[in-house]
């Protein structure tokens, strides 16, 4: 068993599952990858330490400054995770819509919480991060930060490779900030430009489709703006998924 110094060295490595009744009758095996393995439960803490290890490292983020930035929940929460291991100040702005369970993992590491109308969707969330970033605080702006896709090309995309022996012939992922879906398709694709990336986002709000963003209740993908990060070569399909099939 390895020992770490710091919770936020215990990320990444999660295990691949086989799902068995899913794949009942399929030609070939489905698998997933179990983020929830990761210390706060979620895929996003491997963006959370890439982002303020990049803010560290350009000097934007010195010791004891203060992190601005705008969360549907899962960023917020390994964030303000990363935050408080480290002694910085976390504020984070998010649409009232979203759960009251998130807005409590955020809060119980100490970090302030500012709620925005659920109406404006995640615009209105990342409008008003904007504004409390004019006081001097770091903006880690995870739409925009090229650290999302990166740590995922270096290492979500290599573990699966790895643990497939190479033997994989699809990738799906949903479409939040587009850096999962970006850095592991890249890796994948380099790898085997045979393999079929697939996004998923939801039914309601299907922009990257062609649709008309709208409101829906799949929390965690669909900010209903297409991200800067995203790649949108990357993937070779959209799939739209209804709140009742998510």
């Amino acid at each position: 068993m390895r020992t770490y110094t710091s919770i936020t060295e215990a990320f990444g490595n999660t295990p691949l599952v086989r799902i068995n009744k899913l794949g009942d009758g399929a030609q070939g095996h489905i698998y997933a990858k179990l983020e929830f393995y990761n210390p706060t439960s979620s895929v996003k803490d491997r963006l959370a330490i890439a982002m303020i290890d990049a803010a560290e490292k350009s000097g934007a983020l010195k010791p004891g400054g203060t992190i601005v930035e705008a969360t549907s929940g899962n960023t917020g929460i390994a964030v303000a995770m990363v935050a408080a291991a480290r002694g910085y100040k976390s504020i984070f702005t998010m649409p009232e819509s979203v759960s009251k369970e998130r807005r409590k993992l955020i809060r119980a590491f100490g970090a302030e919480l500012v709620l925005t109308p659920g109406a404006d969707g995640m615009k209105g969330a990342v409008a008003e991060a904007e504004k409390l970033g004019e006081s001097g605080a770091v903006l880690v702006r995870q739409f925009e930060n090229e650290a999302g896709p990166a740590i995922h090309y270096a290492t979500t995309g290599p573990e699966i490779w790895r643990d497939l022996d190479g033997k994989v012939d699809a990738f799906i992922s949903g479409i939040g900030t587009g850096g999962t879906i970006t850095g592991t398709g890249r890796y994948l694709k380099e790898k085997n430009p045979a393999i079929k990336i697939f996004g998923v986002e939801p039914a309601a709000s299907p922009i990257l489709n062609g649709g008309a963003p709208g409101p829906h209740p799949i929390q965690g993908i669909g900010p209903n703006f297409v991200p800067n990060i995203l790649d949108r070569s990357v993937y070779d399909e959209i799939l739209d998924a209804t709140a009742d099939d998510a």
